[in-house]
């Protein structure tokens, strides 16, 4: 009698991982490798930062640890983000030893300098505004050159999120919510379609795809409808683009005083609310893959609750 598929995904207790690791469960055995246990399967201990991973046994390798933020320049916190999320992938292509990998990557990774009204594969992967955006073109550098299948999703939401929505909603001043320049269109990816591209990414041809809702939301309605859902009435500002972006150096300037804080704004956030950024994913969808959730299904969701 044949094995299940056994699929190790590492960081499975955070978010991404998390879903994907539950998404396999249900046709594979599913190794969770990281510094804690995920939702399902054996617990194989990893500090991305310092060893190399326990890949025994499994088949397909789902690679979701990483270390998010926005530290400030020079930081310690951004040497441990160099240290997981380059070298950490280093470390993991190697114990990989030539066996298929799905790198988790981030539409952050994109130059901010050109056109992203309509982002393909091809744009190009530099001028990064922050160490985040640094470190995770530099560690799918890696993963592409050892043959991996890349996923790039851009603002990942959904069930247990940790970072969109709590970072939305610590914006909310006075019951406004200033956001820098004019509304702009921009991609979203449910966290139900990442982890519908990764389980079937394996079995594409090596390289980097796109991952993104089917449609692109205009950004000023979809937070105002996820505040709503959430319960927080909030009134939208727009705030000049010229001042959020003198405003954002400013903060980063004052960061870099004080140890091992991140700024409360940066040119990083700013940059990701005020230009068009809607990515093109038909890489993705001609190997198969299809978005089966929207923003709708989440605010539903929500809403029943």
């Amino acid at each position: 009698m044949s094995r299940l598929l056994r699929i190790a995904v590492t960081g499975a207790s955070g978010f991404c991982g998390s879903h994907i690791a539950l998404a396999a469960a249900r046709f594979a055995d599913v190794v969770c490798v990281g510094r804690r246990p995920g939702p399902v399967g054996r617990h194989v201990p990893w500090d991305a930062a310092r060893e190399a991973p326990g890949l025994a046994g499994a088949d397909v390798i789902v690679h979701c640890a990483a270390a998010v933020g926005d530290p400030a320049p020079g930081s310690r916190a951004e040497a441990m983000m160099r240290a997981v999320n380059v070298d950490g992938t280093a470390r993991l292509m190697d114990a990989a030893a030539g066996r298929p990998v799905v790198w988790i990557s981030s539409a952050s990774v994109y130059d901010p300098r050109a056109d992203r009204s309509l982002v393909r594969e091809d744009h190009p992967v530099s001028g990064q505004l922050n160490a985040y955006g640094r470190t995770k073109a530099a560690g799918e550098r890696l993963a592409l050159a050892a043959g991996a299948v890349v996923l790039r999703p851009r603002a990942v939401y959904g069930p247990g999120d940790p970072n969109l929505l709590p970072r939305l909603r610590s914006r909310v001043r006075a019951g406004t919510l200033l956001l820098p320049g004019p509304d702009v269109p921009l991609s979203l990816t449910a966290v139900e379609n990442l982890a519908d591209a990764a389980l079937a990414a394996p079995g594409w041809p090596p390289g980097a795809y796109n991952i993104a809702d089917a449609v692109a939301h205009h950004r000023d309605a979809a937070l105002r409808r996820v505040l709503r859902a959430h319960g927080v009435r909030a009134r939208i500002r727009h705030l000049p683009l010229g001042l959020a972006r003198s405003a954002a150096r400013a903060a980063e300037a004052a960061a870099r005083l004080r140890p091992g804080a991140e700024a409360g704004l940066s040119r990083y956030a700013v940059d990701q609310l005020a230009h068009p950024v809607v990515l093109d994913t038909g890489k993705a969808r001609a190997q198969g893959w299809l978005p089966r959730r929207g923003l709708e299904d989440y605010l539903a969701e929500v809403a029943g609750r």
